[in-house]
Parts: C-alpha cells; structure tokens; sequence
C-alpha cells in the first residue's frame, strides 16, 4: 500500500459545487420563508415526498435537512444535513444518512468503506437531487418556482 497516491481534494471543483447547491436551494429557501418545513411532492401517478425542514438558522448560516420518501421498505432513503453559508453563498454536506458528520477526506481502506472523496461525492450527489426536484418537485403551498428561474 505504500505505492498508493494519497488523494488530494480538488478544492477548487469541491467549492464550484458547494456555489451550484447553493443557487439550487435558493428557490427552496425563498418558498420556505419563515416556515420550518416544505414538503414537495415528486413524481406522477405514484408520488413521493420530499422533506426539507430549517434545523438551525442564524444571520449567516442556515442548516437544512432533507430527506426523500423511501422508494421501498428495504432501501433507506436518502438524508441529508446541508449547511448554507449566506456570506459566502456556499451549501456543502454536512451529514449523510446513515454516517453521521461527513468528512472531506477518508484514508483507504477504512471499517467503514467510505471513499477518500467521499464528501465531494455527496455534494455531487445532492447537486444532481437538487435538480431533479426542482424539475419534478411542487408544492401544495404557493409555487416556489419563480417562471423563467432555473435555481442556477
């Protein structure tokens, strides 16, 4: 194992996308408004939900936690913890279910069998969530939609 690159993260791509999440959760944020709670529904003929509820808000900060309705009883649904920085207009993952805090690097292998990129993996992932809800997701509530916005 001591011929193996030690991985390095890219932090210029990680950042790029932490800034992408950020403008996907825009339309989410404006809709939530000082509610606590959103649920969109997703999907035709059998829906699903997903839930996005304000954890903690602050001046500069906003941690949300979405979570997708399970697709079925023996796969878990996807939870995620996501940090918004107003500032900086970043939102990174915080947490991953079923891990708890989710790190920027992982050595390998490890007992857990996380990837080394295993953060910029879940950013990824919920960049590529984000924008299938905003494709496929409504509201029963008003429209968090604006016409002619993307969320981009």
């Amino acid at each position: 194992m001591s011929n193996a690159r030690r991985y390095r993260l890219n932090f210029r791509d990680l950042m790029a996308q932490c800034e992408s999440n950020y403008a996907r959760l825009l339309p989410f944020i404006r809709a939530l408004g000082e509610r606590d709670s959103l649920d969109l529904a997703l999907g035709r003929g059998r829906p699903r939900t997903v839930h996005i509820r304000v954890l903690e808000r602050s001046p500069y900060t906003t941690t949300l936690r979405l979570q997708d309705q399970a697709l079925h009883d023996a796969m878990p649904a996807p939870r995620l913890t996501v940090r918004l920085y107003h500032d900086a207009r970043l939102a990174e993952v915080t947490e991953a279910s079923p891990f708890r805090r989710v790190q920027a690097r992982y050595p390998y292998p490890n007992s857990q069998m996380h990837q080394r990129d295993e953060k910029a993996q879940w950013n990824r992932f919920l960049g590529e969530w984000l924008a299938h809800v905003h494709d496929h997701g409504r509201d029963a509530a008003p429209p968090w939609r604006r016409s002619g916005t993307t969320g981009d």
